[in-house]
């Protein structure tokens, strides 16, 4: 074995402590959450808009993105329900670099994973409390989803997560909704194995606790696209694909169908301003297939302040420093379409 203890002890009570929701924040969360579940049973018709940075690097950018967030949400609630990205543990692919909000670094320069936590959940509270918005966060880490669950309202797994049995297993211990993108390789039968999981009690080992879950009936698929061997992108936003989706859907026995496109990615081979496009494609195919309307019903965008990436550093406010994002003008024009073109 090589790790390296480091005796830094977590107090998982008072680190909640320091940023838990006052009442009124609470009752706000606890309303949003359950119009959040009603769209995903169906019962709420509204369309899913799970949007934000790639990753939140820098919290007053990602709050002010927020309450610009929260006032194009207000003028669009009839038919679109937002949810804010506030990826706080994304890293980048290949593990070097950045790693994420939870990586923050001390005085020192050394790493700090209980300062880390607490500059996450202090962001999940701020769009909470000073936006007006509910949020989504990266399931990344299985074990850390006890020091967000209060705050998180959407939990997603990445496609380099969801073959993972703990992922599937945590994600059917979780009473919220869970997306589960499908697998780098596309492959849609390990998707909806991954589906089946979720949906299903679990028994199985969770910080050293034999643990048991009910399973998780709000947890549904995310199409992300996909990259061969070769690096060739695989877009699987077309028609015949959420064809295939909406019968995998059928063939199973699955809780509340719901698919979401994730309209970045490999959906998009990382062209950020496609995303406007993919978006045009899907709400016509939507008009087109009734099949297809009743199960297609949200959409993952990655968009922030300013268009493009940047390196870490490199200082523009308000830019990822991850995968490219659409800029505000385009995400305004581009939400403002989705709900004029919603039938």
């Amino acid at each position: 074995m090589s790790f390296e203890a480091v005796s830094k002890q977590v107090n998982l009570d008072l680190i909640k402590s320091l940023s838990c929701l006052d009442a009124k924040e609470q009752a706000f969360k606890d309303k949003r959450d359950a119009e959040l579940k009603a769209i995903i049973k169906g019962e709420d018709q509204r369309f899913l808009l799970v949007i934000g940075p790639c990753s939140a690097d820098n919290e007053e950018a990602v709050l002010d993105y927020a309450k610009r967030l929260a006032k194009l949400q207000e003028k669009v609630k009839d038919k679109i329900f937002i949810v804010q990205r506030v990826y706080t543990g994304k890293p980048r692919t290949n593990g070097d670099g950045y790693k994420g909000m939870l990586h923050q670094q001390d005085p020192s320069g050394e790493t700090n994973l209980i300062r880390g936590m607490v500059a996450v959940r202090k962001l999940h509270k701020r769009v909470i409390g000073e936006a007006g918005l509910t949020t989504a966060d990266e399931m990344l880490y299985p074990e850390n989803l006890v020091f967000v669950d209060d705050l998180v309202s959407y939990h997603a797994v990445g496609a380099r997560s969801v073959e993972d049995q703990q992922h599937r297993f945590v994600a059917s211990g979780i009473d919220a909704p869970t997306g589960l993108k499908n697998p780098t390789s596309g492959n849609m039968k390990v998707l909806f194995n991954s589906l089946h999981a979720a949906q299903r009690s679990q028994e199985f080992i969770f910080s050293g606790s034999e643990v048991k879950t009910t399973g998780n009936e709000l947890a549904h698929v995310i199409l992300r696209g996909a990259l061969s061997e070769q690096g060739q992108v695989i877009p699987n936003y077309h028609y015949e694909d959420l064809l295939k989706a909406v019968k995998a859907y059928k063939e199973g026995n699955y809780a509340n169908p719901f698919i979401i496109i994730d309209t970045n990615h490999d959906n998009s081979g990382k062209q950020y301003l496609e995303q406007m496009r993919i978006v045009k494609e899907v709400l016509i195919n939507r008009a087109w297939n009734q099949e297809i309307k009743q199960m297609v019903r949200g959409f993952m965008i990655e968009s922030y302040i300013e268009d493009g990436r940047q390196e870490p550093g490199e200082g523009t406010y308000g830019q990822s420093i991850t995968d490219p994002c659409l800029g505000w003008e385009k995400t305004e024009e581009l939400v403002h379409y989705i709900y004029e073109n919603l039938d």
